[in-house]
Formats: structure tokens, sequence, C-alpha cells
């Protein structure tokens, strides 16, 4: 294809950079411990959920994009942690460097050019690479903002 490495490219930026969105690891930064298992008032996840949230979903499509053998979790149970706070203290940074070692075998995968962006995935039913990468980063993008503000309405965003 013609245009195929910048196609990549601006594939790769929109996952690894966020364009006009906030980039995961600002989004996840000095998330005090305390905070992390609290919902604010009247919202629906804590930022420990959003996290989790964000890391089981991005594994999920990797693998499945990946690996036909692959299978997803229980909808929507399944996409979600059983309790609102960590287990433990080291718990957000163990989610957050999963879910950046999900994000690098998502942008691997874009960034082979073996790998035809547009070829239907087998076992599939009618999903591309490009459509999964397209869709990892508009969830992504989606959750960072959600988490920004319930930061935000915990006090722990700048």
């Amino acid at each position: 294809m013609k245009n195929d490495k910048a196609l990549r490219k601006h594939i790769l930026y929109l996952l690894e950079e966020g364009g006009a969105h906030l980039d995961f690891d600002a989004a996840v930064k000095d998330m005090p411990f305390e905070l992390q298992g609290k919902k604010p008032e009247g919202g629906e996840h804590s930022p420990w959920q959003l996290l989790e949230h964000l890391r089981i979903t991005l594994l999920d499509i990797v693998e499945f994009s990946r690996d036909p053998k692959h299978v997803s979790p229980k909808w929507p149970e399944g996409y979600w942690p059983a309790t609102a706070a960590p287990p433990d203290k080291k718990s957000w940074s163990k989610s957050a460097a999963a879910y950046r070692a999900s994000l690098k075998r998502m942008t691997d995968l874009v960034a082979n050019e073996k790998v035809n962006l547009f070829t239907l995935i087998p076992h599939g039913d009618g999903q591309t690479i490009l459509r999964e990468a397209l869709l990892a980063a508009d969830h992504t993008a989606y959750h960072l903002g959600q988490l920004v503000e319930v930061r935000r309405a915990l006090g722990a965003w700048k």
C-alpha cells in the first residue's frame, strides 16, 4: 500500500502519545494509595477500577488480535476488577506496568510491516488489526478522561 508507513506512524502516535488526548503515564502518575479505591461522591468508579478496566480490556484486545485461541473475559464483569480498591500498595504500579506491556505488544503488531492492517482476523467476525488498534486507542482515551475527572473530584489532580 502506498501510504502504509504513514498510516502505521499515525496509529502508533495515537496509541503511544494520545494526540489530542492525555497520555497514559500522565494520567496514572502519582496517584495516592489512600485514594486509589475511593469513588467520588456520585461517581461510579474508583481510580483503581478504571486502571484495571484499561489493563484488562487492552490485554483482551491485543490477545484477540494475536492469538486465535484467546478467550475473552465474560462481559461485562470480566472487564472490571472485583473490588473498588487495590489489594495492596504495589498493585497500582503493577497494573500500570501490565498495561504498558500490552500497549507494547499492540504497537509492535502495528509497527510490523509484515502484518497487513486491513486483513480480516481469521478467528474474528469482521475485525482487522487496524480496527483493533483504533478500538484500543479510542477506549483508552475515553477511560483516561474518566480517570482524570475522578482524580479531580478526589482532589488528586493538579
